[in-house]
């Protein structure tokens, strides 16, 4: 057995027993019941096991319980243990054979049996309906009995194993049916139609919700907040359209189409409903035992618990007339029943996720509760000496609250519902109106308000629910219509609605009929196939009764309700007369009766108020007033036309001029509204066109069929196992009763003998053409292909006609599963040929890339060299320009103190004249001396820097660009510093005449390429040891100077206080006063 059959048989089976229950006493049968109960929370624990009287009485007895147990087990070991083969260890399935006492199976399918009549039918369904399998098949339609109780196999869970897996893999169950119908949707990207019927109360309703539930899980979409909105559609739509009635509780009391959108992925993307018929006179009167729509009871608890009754004008005591009866419990059950406040918090829910806004759902309320203060208005008639006729409004309470709610004046519409206008001529006519007159305008008011608030909603929830034009258009997509309508009904007085419904019903049934009868057999005939013929009640001549004109039962009640002057008995005399069929009959000693032979059995109808129901008359001054209301939501109600279905438009009404038609008193203030449509005419206001309730039904069935026939329909047949409304009870009469008028033995026969999918042989091999060809062949629709393709598929039972193939029922799943595997299997591929191809190219781009990485890198390693290359040579220039000012400045501190050693004469003012010769002259020796002798390196230098020296002196360019540089620069402030000592006038008197000599020598001529001042200081030597990396220079602790500022000596220049002030020379102001501008770099080693 299927785990998931496991799963729900074994907590519903009994539990088990004894073997042999008859060889045990009673005290130890019913303790071994107690221990195998299977309930834990009615199963009794250990300690209350304990004091079981079987227990109980083994107390004191404990020897000779010994001694039986011990002669037991001698006894067993004299006759031997015998050893049990592995064959008859394995309990192996019995083989099941059919016979007079057990006939019966526990199959899924009710084709599969054996045995075909009605009385095995009833025994399958009422055996898998005690175990709590409500549903069961018969081919591909679906068998779903009304378990009356909350079962819990609609979890998340169940939905997961509904998914896209064989439907044989599962017990029956109607996510089977929706899955079915999504995989056909998306498979063949063709329209489907799940048709739900049955009686009322047998759970239409109910499975519509669990269908759409599936469906949303099956088309997950990216927008959660959709799918949310979808499922909040039903409940909404429900709590305004559903009532109680006499035999159910949440009775449908219109009709509803709900089309689900998919994308061509099967990703849900919108939503539509489609609203047929709705019973508008349920709210202005209910049946004996019967309720108001659900919305009603839900706003009056919700308001009364958030106190707001006053604030919506509504009384706290007696109930408003609308929801009264004859019981006079309504109040009580408002205030006392939590289920009312629960279900108005979850409408406002509903209106908050699918995304009415704040206002709208504001002016619904009132419109609402405007209704039911419109109930309470009463009418009393006046007597005069002219009119005896006319009627008045003696409470005027209920009127202020109903027009304050509507948000119109008091005083127009008073007017409005005791008097109409009349034109004739181009005159109009003010005439009053009877009381009853009065009466049945308000309650026409209170229909039209209610019903075109309900078509409102419908088109609101549209607008909202509409597909997104940005993930796909609507033309593209694809739909899964569920039909959720009214079910037969035949109670103790049936009037124009029950009429209206059961029709509707014939239609379903004939739909039905037509599909899984008429059609399969029409095509065997056309395509030579020997089938066996199935014969079936066809209820297509009471449908022409009904709809035929110009002599059909809706024509000659729109006929009769023509004549002013008609009554109910002139109606059903009429019908008499011209409906002369074994459908139709007229009860005896009952005037105003008239009976119908449905195809669910006989219905007995009354007449009374067919004719005003079917007429349906909105008066126009009724409308003009309406069209005036301050409320927005109330003046798109009135002033929006109607469809040929009777529902409201979705074209919004034109709110633009003035209103001029009202007096100035009571048009300060209010909404501006179309004037032509306030003074058109009152016949063209209402835009009906003498439209009636039949024509409105009869324009609506044609729509239904156009939207039903669209798509391939997937039929779900609801069964009331009870009129009781109680779990796990079966009334074998009352469903035979249900399976003989929808055909079950009849479609459970041509199930099973017949060939339910027909498919023309190109559609065929477009479909399947993958099972037996490679998928760059276009094979031909031939028969031969097909033949090839339900071969390679290895089928059986099926029959190739002339131009189509001929398959059962579940043919088309099994080629389904075969498809999806061969699919599959080329998806694998073609991942694994998609993942080479996007390696390969994941590899040429990473190549790509790294190749240009790589030349990235070059060129930036190139352009790095270069700069870096550059910042040495330009380094290695500076330090060569440095070294050698430094080793000039040494040189010229070398000569000069050779010359000064050497030489004893003091400078005589009179040799002034002869200066420039002995200028020459020392300019011409040190020449001399540096080009034929090598520079003369001090002592304290180390070997590697006397080396580098000779290098760059050796260097013609460094010596040459070093030269140009620094060499006047470098003489300039060197023969400054000379000049500043030797201007002195106090010095110049004390020298002697050595040093009038050496100021001869030394007094060389200013030339332009003069040679630099060669210093020889130790800071000399310690910046040249840090250019060679032979020494930290600390630095000096000196101040800078300023540009062109004389150095101050210090404690540091050693050398310089070693020298004797008489031994300076001094020098001309001329030479002092222009001296050469120096550089940067020739000042700082100057200086130095």
């Amino acid at each position: 057995m299927h785990p998931v059959k496991t799963l729900f048989k074994i907590p519903r089976n009994p539990p088990p027993t004894l073997l042999q229950p008859e060889k045990w006493c009673r005290g130890f049968n019913h303790f071994i019941s107690q221990c195998l109960i299977k309930d834990f929370e009615k199963r009794p624990s250990v300690t209350h096991l304990l004091e079981h009287p079987f227990i109980k009485q083994v107390h004191g007895k404990d020897m000779a319980l010994q001694k039986q147990l011990a002669e037991l087990i001698r006894e067993q070991q004299q006759l031997g243990s015998i050893a049990k083969t592995r064959h008859e260890r394995i309990h192996t399935r019995r083989p099941y054979h059919v016979d007079a006492t057990d006939k019966y199976s526990l199959d899924d399918d009710l084709v599969n049996l054996e045995v075909l009549d009605e009385d095995t039918i009833i025994h399958q369904l009422q055996k898998r309906y005690a175990d709590l399998q409500i549903y069961t098949y018969v081919g591909d339609i679906l068998i779903a009995l009304n378990p009356f109780q909350n079962l819990s196999i609609y979890s998340p869970q169940f939905s997961k194993l509904y998914h896209g897996v064989k439907r044989s893999s599962n017990p029956p169950h109607i996510f089977a049916s929706a899955d079915a119908a999504y995989q056909s949707m998306v498979t063949f990207s063709k329209d489907q139609c799940i048709i739900i019927s049955g009686e009322s109360g047998a759970g239409k309703t109910e499975s519509a919700h669990l269908i759409v539930q599936h469906l949303t899980f099956l088309g997950k979409a990216n927008n959660r907040a959709l799918r949310e909105k979808i499922l909040q559609v039903n409940p909404l739509v429900e709590a305004f359209g559903n009532a109680c009635t006499a035999i159910n509780d949440n009775s449908s009391r219109f009709g509803k189409y709900l089309e689900m959108m998919f994308t061509p992925t099967g990703a849900v993307m919108g939503a539509k409903i489609s609203e047929y018929l709705l019973e508008k006179s349920r709210v202005i009167k209910q049946a004996v035992g019967e309720k108001n729509f659900h919305i009603f009871y839900y706003i009056y608890a919700g308001l009364y618990h958030q106190k707001k009754l006053s604030e919506y004008r509504l009384p706290d005591k007696k109930p408003p007339r609308y929801i009264d009866n004859e019981t006079g419990r309504v109040m009580h059950d408002i205030v006392t029943k939590d289920s009312y406040g629960r279900q108005f918090e979850a409408i406002q829910h509903c209106f908050r996720i699918i995304g009415f806004t704040d206002e709208e759902v504001y002016s619904v309320y009132r419109i609402l509760t405007g209704i039911l203060n419109t109930g309470n208005i009463e009418f009393a008639a006046i007597s005069s000496q002219h009119q005896t006729d006319k009627s008045e409004i003696p409470n005027p309470e209920a009127l202020d609250n109903a027009a304050a709610l509507l948000s119109i004046g008091s005083e127009e519409l008073q007017e409005a519902l005791t008097s109409h206008c009349v034109v004739t001529r181009g005159e109009t006519i003010i005439r009053t109106n009877t009381v009853d007159k009065a009466a049945d305008v308000r309650d026409a008011m209170s229909k039209a308000l209610y019903g075109r608030l309900f078509s409102w909603i419908v088109n609101r929830i549209n607008t909202l629910l509409q597909p997104d034009k940005n993930i796909c258009n609507a033309e593209n997509g694809m739909n899964v219509g569920i039909l959720d309508i009214f079910g037969f009904e035949n109670f103790a007085r049936n009037s124009f609605e029950q009429l209206c419904i059961n029709i509707a019903n014939e239609q379903i049934q004939f739909y039905f009929n037509q599909h899984i009868f008429a059609l399969e057999q029409m095509e065997y005939q056309s395509e030579g196939i020997d089938a066996v013929t199935v014969e079936y009640e066809d209820n297509r001549p009471l449908l022409d009764m009904f709809l035929q004109k110009p002599m059909g039962l809706l024509s000659l009640l729109d006929e009769e309700s023509r004549f002013p002057q008609a009554t109910s008995l002139t109606l059903v005399d009429k019908f008499e007369d011209n409906l002369r069929c074994k459908y139709f009959w007229r009860p005896k000693g009952v005037e105003l009766s008239f009976g119908i032979q449905h195809y669910a059995g006989k219905v007995l109808y009354d007449a009374c108020a067919f004719l005003e129901k079917n007429r349906d008359t909105l008066p126009a001054d009724i409308v003009v007033v309406l069209r005036t209301s301050e409320n927005k939501l109330l003046q798109q109600l009135f002033s929006s036309p109607l469809t040929k279905t009777g529902n409201l438009a979705q074209a919004r009404a034109r709110v633009t001029a003035a209103s001029r038609s009202l007096p100035p008193q009571l048009s300060a203030g209010r909404i501006k509204v179309d004037t032509m449509e306030v003074m058109r005419h009152p016949e063209e206001t209402t835009n009906m066109k003498r439209q009636t309730m039949a024509s409105y039904f009869r324009y609506s069935l044609m729509d239904l069929l156009s939207k039903m026939v669209v798509g391939q329909p997937h039929f779900i047949r609801c069964i009331k196992p009870n009129d009781d409304r109680e779990a796990l009870m079966f009334s074998h009469e009352r469903v035979l009763l249900q399976l003989r008028y929808t055909g079950i033995l009849e479609t459970v026969k041509i199930r099973q003998k017949g060939y339910s999918h027909r498919i023309l042989f190109e559609e065929f091999v477009k479909r399947y053409y993958y099972l037996a060809f490679k998928a760059h062949e276009t094979p031909l629709g031939s028969r031969e292909n097909c033949l090839a393709i339900l071969e390679r598929s290895k089928l059986d039972n099926w029959i190739l006609g002339k131009t189509k193939v001929f398959l059962k029922y579940y043919h088309i799943e099994q080629l389904n599963l075969f498809l999806r595997e061969v699919i599959g299997r080329v998806v694998v591929m073609q991942a694994y040929i998609k993942g080479w191809l996007g390696a390969r190219r994941y590899k040429k781009v990473r190549e790509k890339r790294e190749n240009s990485a790589v030349t990235i890198q070059s060129a930036w390693r190139g352009y790095e060299a270069r700069r870096k290359y550059k910042e040495i040579r330009n380094r290695r220039t500076d330090a060569a320009i440095h070294i050698q000012a430094a080793f000039r400045g040494y040189i010229v501190r070398k000569n000069y103190t050779r010359l000064k050693s050497s030489t004893g004469c003091v400078a005589d003012p009179q040799l002034t004249s002869s200066r420039s010769t002995s200028d020459f002259g020392c300019e011409d020796h040190w020449q001399q001396t540096s080009s034929h002798h090598s520079p003369v390196v001090p002592e304290f230098l180390d070997k590697q820097t006397k080396k580098d020296l000779d290098e760059i002196s050796a260097s013609p360019f460094i010596l040459k660009h070093s030269f140009e540089v620094n060499y006047l620069p470098s003489i300039s402030q060197s023969q400054s510093v000379a000049d500043h000592q030797l201007s002195s006038p106090s010095r110049s008197h004390e020298k002697g005449g050595s040093e009038n000599c050496l100021e001869q020598k030394l007094r060389t001529p200013r030339r332009r390429c003069q040679q630099p001042k060669m210093l020889n200081s130790p800071e000399d030597n310690m910046y040249y040891n840090q250019l060679n990396g032979t020494l930290e220079y600390q630095g000096s602790k000196r101040k800078p100077r300023k540009l062109g500022q004389i150095k101050v000596l210090d404690g540091e220049d050693e050398y310089y206080q070693s020298l004797s002030v008489a031994e300076s020379i001094p020098e001309d102001d001329s030479f002092i006063s222009s001296p050469s501008p120096p550089s940067s770099r020739g000042v700082s080693f100057a200086q130095s």
